[in-house]
């Protein structure tokens, strides 16, 4: 079987989809060691290198940047079509929109979230997404959906296409906590306070960082003040979230971090008291997961995907509610409080997000989309 995977919308940065591509594809590049594997990279990133060197994977280097929609787009149309005319793929699965479609084979398209159909958004920008939407969903023919939430978003856009759901996942060997002593380097580096809420995620709107801020401020306010350490690289939000600080003279009590390694990431979640998750919009929420591997607390925005990854069992709040965010930061730290439920909850509800199974179910698509093509070609569907 001969696989091509578009991935020329990822890079270095760390990001969801990017977590997503090396540990999914990782393990299904090893579970599928007959299969030849054609990664396409972005002009500004070698993504075949985080295959180790797998025999079955091979690159091939495109002139499309990583980021830059429009400018994608318009490399591509130079690039694609002779590009993909002599690879005769079996299966080409794209991460991105507009959906590129190979001319042989079956085409799978996956979606992480379809946010800029969120009010947040402009109605000419949810206009023109609506229709790049709808035309990526008529050329593949299977959708790979990171939740069931995001599947009836994307239903709701056209009903009848074909749309699976293979969650985002974490690394297992990720659930074991690291030695005190890298820990306690990772805070004298860092200079993290003793005893701080956590939030996790890069500055842009929907993580609402904003009112999480005010949300500190209504704590001090009660005489109830707590350190915050937001870990996030800016995606335009950094300014607002840094004057919002300000305006409200929390600059001693709240700490931004940009740059910082997997590991120093991962102490963080160690160390501290609690993850708080504001978003007002997400297609999942790996953070949620890093919390449970962790054996972090959280308090999380009542919206529909985080109940799902939770199953209703998390203390969720009003993400446009300050004094409803404050109420559960203050509930998730009480003595006596849901602390020890959420955390032992969580610790076994990470288990269901391995990589490994997940590779499966996408190889199990795969496998299943390439018999059903045969099957069409023998004349025997």
């Amino acid at each position: 079987m001969k696989i091509g995977l578009n991935a020329t919308c990822l890079n270095d940065r760390p990001s969801g989809a990017r977590q997503r591509f090396i540990g999914i594809y990782g393990e299904l590049v090893k579970r599928m060691p007959d299969a030849q594997f054609v990664v396409y990279e972005p002009s500004d990133c070698r993504v075949a290198d985080w295959f180790g060197g797998a025999p079955n994977v091979s690159a091939r280097r495109t002139p499309l940047p990583s980021e830059g929609r429009t400018k994608r787009f318009i490399a591509g149309l130079r690039y694609w079509r002779s590009a993909l005319t002599q690879e005769g793929f079996d299966v080409f699965e794209g991460f991105n929109l507009p959906f590129i479609k190979a001319p042989t084979g079956r085409n799978v398209l996956t979606i992480h979230d379809v946010r800029t159909l969120q009010s947040g958004a402009g109605a000419l920008d949810r206009a023109v997404f609506r229709g790049v939407l709808q035309a990526s969903l008529a050329a593949a023919d299977q959708v790979i959906a990171v939740s069931e939430t995001v599947k009836q978003e994307i239903l709701k856009v056209r009903f009848d296409a074909k749309v699976a759901v293979v969650y985002n996942g974490l690394d297992t060997s990720k659930l074991a906590p690291l030695p005190r002593s890298i820990v306690e380097d990772a805070r004298e580096r860092l200079a993290l306070p003793h005893g701080f809420i956590l939030a996790v995620g890069h500055f842009e709107a929907r993580k609402n960082y904003p009112c999480l801020i005010d949300a500190m401020a209504r704590l001090r306010d009660r005489g109830r003040e707590r350190s915050l350490v937001i870990i996030g690289n800016d995606s335009g939000e950094g300014r607002l979230v840094d004057h919002r600080i300000q305006d409200h003279g929390l600059a001693d009590s709240v700490k931004v971090l940009s740059g910082l390694s997997d590991e120093e990431v991962r102490c963080a979640y160690q160390l501290s008291d609690a993850l708080v998750f504001p978003s007002t919009y997400e297609g999942f929420g790996i953070p949620i997961l890093e919390a449970m591997a962790a054996g972090c607390p959280m308090a999380l925005s009542d919206i529909p995907v985080f109940r799902e990854i939770t199953q209703d069992q998390g203390l969720y709040f009003s993400p446009h509610d300050a004094e409803s965010i404050a109420n559960a930061i203050e509930a998730v730290m009480a003595a006596g409080g849901p602390r020890a439920g959420l955390v032992e909850y969580g610790r076994w509800r990470v288990k269901d997000f391995d990589f490994q199974p997940l590779a499966g179910q996408v190889e199990a698509l795969y496998r299943s989309l390439v018999a059903g093509e045969r099957d069409m070609i023998s004349g025997t569907v």
